[in-house]
């Protein structure tokens, strides 16, 4: 709240509420919103008073600096409520009993979990009732929460005077707000030292975004964490694309420590690891054959070759949810009832809506991929590659005898076969050793491209979903049967370029659409059908890691 001269008092905050109120409509005084070297940067106007709001914070901790300056007009005083509460990105907090809050002189200790502090704190106590989320509510979940009323911070300010408040969790007290700012700045700077233009200098500090401590990677913003395959498929464009190929060596790693029965876990975000995918570990051969070919070091692949032969032989003999070679052909095939062990993994009540038991032709091309990476590091590390090369000759040429389909373009699984038109067949010509890498992408895919990626099925299939909206059931059904993936666009890219086809223009939708949705970012999905909105996570690591990746190759 501003207190104007005059004695005026102006609400700046916006809030909606479950009565359908908008109160207060401090939204009506914004001149402009934008984003500054990566920061958010809020500006109001009233009268002669300007006043101005930046917050970032510091990198890979928790950690957050907001800075009111008074630009002009004044002297005025500005009063900041603290609505707080404390819960999952999935929950919400309801005014059952007073949050647990500790005063402290210049601020607030909120559940015994995280601190606010800043100038003239005075302490409250009330629950605000009825917030509502129209977003929420867009998806179908529960759409309304309390605020807990904390108290406020309260300053006044002149022309070029700032107000600085922080929020952190842990013990040790943050530096001022303002040089947090200043430090992101910083770093927003170094990250973009070097960009071909303006669209990779976003996309680096996009990018920035999903690398954290460990070093690791977050999916989504605001609601996935880590998982393993949106890692490793997002490792070249994160680390290599962006000059941070030291973290991404020391990223291949640690996850190579972490493999059981020769699988990947697939996330830790739910509380506990789950190893229920077949293509993660894939994707990380994948990784490390792209982290020797781009940086030249070559000795990182034979230094974790051990743990490499011991997953493919846990694939050899048979892992975990029916992974393993098929000893008449020597494809991969996976799958149990009630599993999506697939990229395309949404189940609805324990069902997977696109199930894929059998040979997904993706993970085969992975497989045929991941056979070429081993058998060249063994001839690296002087050991044997012809046993691996005889399994690679046997897979490739039974994937070339078994995929193609009716029509042109390939069957997605077979045993049992599925005709579907889907973009999983990229990945057979895209992958550097794919097994039809360089062969010219099939007409029939066509119907899959968009200006914001490619559809996850074609408009004509009977099965075909084409808004990914509603509640999580209806989303679910949309999600991998119509719904549009930005990151497909990589694969696109790379096979079309590795038949000579053309692909300039190819990112033209998706480099317009860092201006929308997740403003200065790529989004998990759109809908298929026109005109495409944006949908699901605003922030999405796989979307902007691939337009980052392949941008260096000219489309």
């Amino acid at each position: 709240m501003l207190e104007l001269p005059s004695g005026a008092r102006v609400q700046l905050g916006t809030h909606e509420w479950t009565t359908g109120a908008v109160a207060p409509t401090g939204h009506v005084y914004i001149e402009r919103f934008d984003l500054t070297d990566g920061l958010p940067r809020w500006r109001w106007r009233v009268g002669d008073v300007v006043l101005e709001r930046e917050l970032a914070m510091l990198p890979g901790q928790c950690v957050l600096g907001v800075v009111h300056r008074l630009l002009a007009g004044g002297p005025v005083r500005l009063r900041l409520e603290a609505l707080c509460t404390w819960r999952d990105a999935h929950g919400e907090r309801f005014g059952d009993g007073p949050l647990a809050t500790g005063h402290t002189t210049d601020g607030v200790e909120v559940e015994g979990r995280y601190r606010l502090a800043g100038p003239g704190w005075q302490p409250g106590g009330a629950w605000y009732r009825g917030a509502y989320l129209r977003e929420e509510a867009a998806r179908g979940l529960n759409a309304i929460e309390d605020l807990w009323y904390a108290g406020q911070f309260v300053a006044d300010l002149a022309p070029g005077d700032t107000m600085q408040v922080t929020a952190w969790t842990g013990g040790t007290a943050p530096p001022p707000a303002t040089e947090i700012v200043a430090r992101a700045r910083k770093r927003a700077a170094e990250r973009t030292a070097g960009a071909a233009d303006e669209i990779d200098a976003q996309l680096r500090l996009a990018a920035d975004a999903f690398i954290v401590e460990g070093p690791d990677v977050v999916a989504g913003y605001p609601w996935f964490g880590a998982w393993s395959r949106d890692t490793m498929l997002s490792f070249e464009g994160l680390f290599l694309a962006t000059g941070r190929a030291t973290e991404g060596r020391e990223l291949l790693r640690r996850y190579a420590s972490t493999l059981h029965d020769g699988l990947l876990a697939n996330t830790a975000d739910t509380g506990t690891l789950e190893y229920n995918t077949v293509d993660a570990t894939l994707w990380f051969v994948h990784a490390i054959d792209r982290y020797g070919t781009v940086t030249g070091d070559l000795d990182l692949g034979v230094e974790l070759l051990p743990t490499l032969e011991t997953s493919y032989e846990a694939h050899i003999r048979g892992t975990a949810y029916g992974i393993r070679a098929d000893s008449t052909d020597s494809l991969l095939s996976q799958g149990l009832p009630g599993y999506a062990l697939t990229w395309m993994d949404a189940r609805i009540n324990g069902a997977p809506v696109t199930p894929r038991i059998g040979k997904p032709v993706e993970v085969n091309a992975l497989w045929i991929n991941a056979l070429s990476v081993l058998a060249g590091l063994r001839s690296r590390a002087g050991t044997d590659p012809e046993p691996v090369r005889a399994r690679l000759a046997a897979a490739t040429a039974a994937f070339r005898r078994r995929y193609p389909g009716p029509g042109g373009g390939l069957l997605d699984v077979v045993d049992p076969e599925a005709p579907q038109t889907r973009p999983n067949q990229l990945l057979a010509y895209s992958l550097p050793a794919g097994p039809l890498h360089g062969q010219p992408v099939p007409p029939v895919l066509d119907r899959l491209l968009t200006p914001l990626g490619l559809r996850t099925l074609a408009p004509d299939d009977p099965g075909y979903r084409g808004r990914h909206r509603g509640d999580p059931t209806g989303r679910d059904e949309a999600y991998h049967q119509g719904t549009v993936w930005p990151w497909l666009i990589g694969p696109y890219v790379d096979a079309q370029q590795a038949a000579g086809q053309p692909a300039e223009g190819l990112l033209t939708g998706l480099t317009a659409h860092l201006r929308e949705y997740g403003l200065g970012s790529v989004s998990e999905t759109a809908d298929g059908d026109p005109p495409h909105q944006a949908t699901g996570c605003p922030f999405q690591a796989w979307s902007v890691a691939e337009i980052l990746r392949v941008r260096r190759s000219g489309a």
